[in-house]
């Protein structure tokens, strides 16, 4: 395996360890960047190292809820990229704290080390005056980041799927054990699914400076599908037959708002507000050329990725291919 050398340019990965951060990680060491790996707990993220060569990937501790280590993390760094983003809140990473605050906290280190080479990844659903934290506090994380930073690169994925998604897996779970599956409001919302290898192809180009800066890119996958077709596809893909039950949006905010106190709780109320929504590439951004076109990226559709990590949720997994239903 060869050895990082000195003149490899430096770049900072906020939230690297987790499942979008892996990729990025992958696609930056591919391309030569020697990576600091910035995480609350660097102690896991050691499952990078291997992506890259030796020396090439470096976990360091870093908390976007103090600027001390944000400064610490950036200081000597070539390029910034932040992945960092929570659905639901827990203690004091609030989505306030992490989306907006972290956000400026991050941009405002890069300019004050000279870093104008800034990738920020957001959500398509960011609105200021949306009526869900999630969405609010995205939309002045990018604020903020633009303000400070004007050439920053801004990604707006939609839902993001792969191999190890709390997606998909969450839903392939949930109907090993039980014989029905939610679909919140009817099931009825408007997705466009984007595979988390596209995702990372995008911020490893703007990255290395191949895309405008100032922008604000939508990235979805090529189909838009509605949660119920998602589902749909999950259980014919695994074999399994389960009932879709249609839970109103009034009565899901209702048991999200009993069950928030339960740790890992699968839905909250907030969640329920986002999927009110359409979490589609916008046609403003289709017809501005800023979506996966932009990067020369032909989407990845989720039947082409889907049989190969949804084959464990079979009734007898990789045995059970042609697989009988259950």
């Amino acid at each position: 395996m060869p050895l990082v050398r000195e003149e490899q340019p430096i770049v900072t990965i906020f939230g690297a360890s987790g499942f979008l951060g892996r990729h990025v990680v992958r696609a930056l060491a591919k391309r030569g960047w020697r990576i600091r790996a910035a995480c609350r707990r660097p102690d896991l993220a050691a499952h990078l190292q291997p992506l890259g060569g030796v020396g090439q990937i470096m976990p360091m501790q870093a908390n976007l809820r103090y600027r001390a280590s944000v400064d610490r993390a950036v200081s000597g760094a070539d390029a910034v990229v932040n992945l960092v983003g929570i659905l639901a809140p827990s203690g004091r990473q609030t989505h306030a704290a992490v989306q907006a605050f972290g956000a400026r906290a991050v941009a405002e280190a890069s300019a004050a080390a000279g870093i104008s080479r800034l990738v920020h990844v957001s959500a398509i659903g960011a609105d200021a005056a949306s009526s869900a934290v999630y969405a609010r506090t995205k939309a002045a994380g990018e604020a903020a980041v633009l303000d400070v930073v004007p050439g920053a690169v801004v990604l707006r994925p939609s839902v993001v799927f792969g191999p190890e998604d709390r997606f998909l897996n969450l839903f392939g779970e949930l109907s090993m054990h039980s014989p029905v599956l939610p679909l919140i409001g009817g099931g009825l919302t408007l997705l466009q699914p984007v595979f988390v290898g596209d995702v990372a192809e995008a911020v490893a180009q703007a990255v290395e400076g191949g895309i405008t800066g100032g922008r604000v890119y939508e990235l979805g996958g090529p189909e838009v599908l509605t949660f119920r077709a998602i589902l749909e596809r999950l259980l014919a893909e695994t074999g399994r037959r389960r009932h879709l039950l249609t839970i109103p949006f009034g009565l899901a905010a209702l048991a999200a708002r009993l069950t928030a106190w339960v740790p890992g709780a699968p839905l909250t109320a907030d969640q329920v507000e986002l999927l009110k929504a359409a979490n589609v590439v916008s046609t403003a951004a289709v017809a501005e050329g800023r979506t996966l076109a932009a990067f020369g990226i032909a989407p990845t559709s989720l039947g082409a990725v889907l049989p190969d990590y949804a084959i464990r949720f079979r009734p007898h997994g990789q045995y059970d291919r042609n697989g009988a239903s259950a």
